[in-house]
């Protein structure tokens, strides 16, 4: 019992220390920017809004386009790789197609800085027209997390009975068929660590997006970058971006948390 507080004590002082930067960002957005210039640690709490509402467009920023980038982006994301790395993964696991080196190629890639890619992104996109477009991001970002997403699959596909499919084999059940009516539906977990991770990822992507968009496509991770004007660092109104970006990705894995933990567990550490 005495080991169990300990390691629940201990959990919480990281978890603690690791959310000190989202308390300091939240507590400087509620905060007058006579009271931000006055110093971090001279409390003062006002309760102030102005910072969100400059944020979402009092002061005239474009913050709701990045946002709508953003979300654009992540949600492209999530939609391509799970609808690519879902059957690739299934063909490596169960119709051997390119062996257990494929998964390890996957693997080897996933651990590759993603800056090495960068340069011929940016040349492919610029010969197709696609800089400063969302989907440039969307492929982008694909290329990157598809590697996990077969990791994740394949480990969940392996665990699953062999059986099953061949029952739906013997049903007239084509590979299609048993596919999307039969794998599928018992992929929950994965299905949801992979769209959770994906989407986690894909917004929180800086070099990319600093790379490839400019204006019309930027997201909110480059977008924070206009709080910084020739007068000064606006603190209170660049605080108030980083909580407003936050939340969707914030809900998303807060109500796929019991599948992300399960999906994980059984996907990618076995896998």
């Amino acid at each position: 019992m005495k080991r169990n507080w300990g390691v629940a004590a201990a959990a919480s002082c990281i978890v603690f220390i690791f959310l000190i930067p989202l308390f300091g960002a939240l507590y400087t957005s509620l905060r007058t920017d006579e009271a931000i210039a006055s110093g971090p640690f001279v409390w003062q709490f006002d309760s102030n809004w102005t910072h969100y509402k400059n944020a979402l467009g009092a002061a005239g920023y474009d913050f709701p386009s990045f946002f709508r980038n953003s979300i654009i982006i992540s949600l492209g994301t999530v939609v391509l790789t799970i609808l690519v790395s879902f059957p690739a993964s299934y063909a490596i696991v169960r119709l051997g197609f390119g062996g257990p080196w494929l998964l390890r190629l996957a693997l080897a890639l996933r651990i590759t800085p993603a800056i090495f890619f960068v340069i011929p992104f940016y040349k492919l996109f610029t010969a197709y027209n696609l800089i400063d477009t969302p989907l440039a991001l969307i492929l982008a970002n694909s290329f990157i997390n598809m590697t996990l997403a077969l990791l994740v699959f394949a480990g969940a596909i392996r665990e699953m009975p062999l059986e099953i499919e061949e029952a739906a084999a013997v049903d007239g059940a084509s590979i299609w068929m048993t596919l999307r009516r039969i794998i599928l539906p018992l992929m929950g977990p994965g299905l949801a660590a992979v769209g959770v991770l994906t989407f986690l990822f894909s917004w929180s992507d800086y070099l990319f997006a600093v790379v490839l968009t400019s204006s019309e496509a930027t997201p909110v991770t480059v977008g924070a970058a206009n709080f910084v004007t020739s007068y000064g660092v606006r603190w209170g109104d660049i605080s108030a971006a980083v909580c407003l970006s936050i939340l969707p990705p914030l809900v998303f894995a807060t109500a796929a948390q019991k599948y992300l933990v399960k999906g994980l567990s059984s996907g990618a550490v076995k896998g």
